[in-house]
């Protein structure tokens, strides 16, 4: 297989959890040449799986890489990293605000060493404003940012519920993070140039709900300031997060087609039509045998006190029809037709999936065996993106990296007798 666009470029990673790998994984994915720094016990997230030293979540953000479990804090350490700095290309940090400068690996230290450096780091909450120097994590971000209100969950207690089976802010972060290293590389190659480029998690999660948070004055006088008014009424009641939510939900804007923007039960699981225009509204209601135009017509008036009642009729006929035929049944006569349809399938069936088995790869693992994951986000043609290998355990690259950065047998064993290094 050919290199990908990254091949050749040195990343040195100091991450942990899903943001900071999640941005290493992706330039890895592009045929980047990518060490993780770990602690000498390893990360945390080794430890959470079902085999020790491994887990899933750690082999979905680390693969691809080299691991160096290694002390920072000791003096051997810092001076052979350092050393290594002035051959990387990329460093990767996704640490607390602080502890970077702390273990000598801020970017003003690393970058009086190597001023062609490309440094990424991502944070909380970014670099500005009151909260800059606060830890944050995934649940914060989502919080912090809106979406998770924006999703509208509570949980058994009226309480928020977080987003499930995806960390939005860390991904959101890494992946414009992976983004940034890429441009800078560009702006790098065109000047000689370095740079310091940062993302966060909050920031990341706003990014992608944009369109929900953004102000515009004339869209907001006939809707955020009413939503606001209707906020400030019932927090003065001492209403709670349950009623606030509830409150939002009502006061969201009626529009059509409401019921083919949703998901419905059929016999056996179920299904999402996604048919945001009229074109492709009628194929729905062709294929459920549905004569009429729905409130496609505009003869109905969607501020009609029964314009609701209309859409709950309508909704109720179309999920008892769905209702009588399996997934797959509906989606033969769906796709027939070319209508905007899509199973609702569960985590654990994707992979087998007809069409889902196509955004897999395979993997061996040294310790857990056969493995599926999903391929890179985006590919090429020329220089195609790959997943060069499962991730590794503990000690299996270091002293194979120790070496390569230029250290000898005997420099190996002292860092081993001082425990700079674990055995």
């Amino acid at each position: 297989m050919k290199n990908g666009p990254l091949n050749n470029i040195r990343v040195l990673e100091f991450s942990l959890i899903v943001a900071g790998p999640f941005l290493g994984m992706n330039l890895a994915d592009l045929g980047a040449d990518v060490i993780k720094v770990e602690p000498l016990e390893g990360e945390a997230r080794r430890q959470t799986g079902t085999i020790p030293g491994t887990s899933k979540i750690f082999q979905w953000v680390n693969r691809g890489k080299r691991t160096l479990q290694i002390n920072l804090k000791h003096p051997l350490a810092k001076q052979f990293i350092h050393e290594m700095i002035k051959s990387i290309d990329v460093v990767v940090i996704n640490y607390r605000p602080g502890v970077p400068k702390r273990l000598g690996i801020d970017y003003p230290t690393l970058a009086s060493i190597n001023p062609q450096l490309i440094y990424a780091n991502i944070s909380g909450f970014g670099s500005e404003g009151p909260l800059a120097n606060d830890s944050g994590a995934d649940m914060t971000a989502q919080a912090y940012s809106g979406a998770m209100a924006a999703d509208g969950k509570i949980d058994q207690y009226d309480a928020p519920e977080m987003i499930a089976g995806i960390s939005l802010g860390d991904t959101a972060a890494g992946l414009g993070a992976a983004m940034g290293v890429c441009a800078a590389l560009f702006h790098r190659e065109k000047t000689g140039e370095g740079q310091y480029l940062e993302s966060s998690l909050v920031g990341g999660a706003m990014a992608l709900e944009g369109g929900t948070t953004m102000r515009e004055a004339e869209t907001d006088k006939s809707s955020r300031s009413i939503i606001l008014e209707r906020y400030k009424e019932i927090r003065d009641k001492g209403g709670n997060y349950k009623d606030l939510i509830g409150a939002r939900k009502s006061l969201t804007p009626l529009r059509r087609g409401m019921n083919y923007w949703c998901g419905y039960n059929a016999k056996d699981g179920a299904l999402v039509i996604s048919a945001n225009t009229v074109g492709g509204r009628i194929q729905v209601r062709e294929s459920l045998g549905i004569t009429g135009m729905g409130d496609d017509d505009l003869n109905i008036d969607i501020h009609d006190p029964n314009f609701l009642t209309r859409v709950e009729e309508e909704h109720l006929q179309i999920a008892n029809i769905i209702r009588t035929k399996t997934v797959s049944e509906w989606m033969q006569i769906f796709r027939k037709k070319g209508a905007p349809v899509a199973p609702v399938l569960l985590p654990e069936e994707v992979s087998e999936d007809e069409q889902g088995k196509f955004y897999f790869q395979e993997l061996m693992h040294s310790v857990t065996g056969a493995e599926k994951q999903v391929k890179p986000i985006v590919s090429f043609s020329v220089t195609p993106s790959n997943i060069s290998s499962s991730a590794d355990m503990p000690g299996d690259h270091v002293e194979e990296i120790l070496r390569e950065y230029g250290l000898s047998s005997e420099q190996i064993q002292v860092m081993k007798d001082e425990t700079v290094i674990n055995e």
